[in-house]
């Protein structure tokens, strides 16, 4: 269970580093509506001020439950979807990028989080002894592969982060002592952290936002009567 994992040291060391990237990257997304797909018990979306926020999950304390590839909401309503580790643990993970681009606003966003096959944690994932356990039981997403399913659905990359670049170590001491790897990571390793968090924007091509021109001066029509007073005057 992803629950009882993150009360793990490695979870923590995970859930602290992913809250805080998702901090800094929906922060700045505005909007009426954003929905969290997944992970109900913990609030990637906690420094987002959008007015209305909740949660989907098919388990656990949610305000809506349903499955995340088929999602009971209107098409083109959200402002911000967050998928924490979802498309790596679906059935088919396809169906619910396609769902969740459906539901998204045009121009709207999504936030994607997941664990890298392309870092020193992949080396665990192959070798876990327990392959029931969250999240080695995980078919995990290569980076590029994922951009290239979302640039199909017309979704564009707008940021990306990197994090967890020490061991999959369950002891607290070693994730301690190696902490260091997390600058080091960033600078010299940018694709080698354990997850990745990628933030992509709905696009849709040949539409155009039209907004009000509040500072546009409406210059005053001529009176009709007064420019035939004018015309008759220049004729005489």
């Amino acid at each position: 269970m992803a629950e009882t994992w993150y009360q793990t040291p490695l979870g923590q060391y995970v859930l602290a580093a992913e809250l805080q990237r998702a901090d800094r990257l929906v922060s700045d997304v505005f909007g009426f509506n954003a929905l969290q797909i997944g992970m109900p018990g913990y609030d990637y979306l906690r420094s987002n001020r959008v007015p209305f926020k909740f949660r989907l999950s098919s388990a656990g304390t949610v305000e809506l439950r349903a499955d995340a590839g088929s999602l009971p909401i209107a098409s083109h309503s959200i402002d911000l979807i967050v998928l924490p580790h979802v498309l790596e643990f679906a059935a088919d993970p396809h169906q619910v990028l396609r769902e969740a681009e459906r539901a998204l606003i045009p121009e709207g966003y999504m936030l994607i989080s997941g664990f890298n096959p392309l870092s020193l944690w992949q080396i665990k994932h192959w070798f876990y002894r327990d392959k029931d356990q969250f999240p080695w039981n995980g078919k995990w997403l290569p980076l590029i592969r994922l951009k290239d399913w979302l640039s199909l659905l017309g979704l564009e990359e707008r940021a990306g982060l990197m994090g967890c670049y020490v061991p999959p170590f369950d002891a607290p001491s070693l994730i301690e002592r190696f902490a260091f790897l997390e600058a080091a990571g960033d600078r010299w390793w940018a694709m080698g952290g354990g997850v990745y968090m990628l933030l992509v924007q709905k696009k849709v091509h040949g539409m155009r936002l039209i907004k009000p021109g509040w500072h546009e001066q409406i210059k005053p029509r001529r009176s009709v009567a007064a420019a035939t007073q004018k015309e008759k005057h220049l004729g005489q």
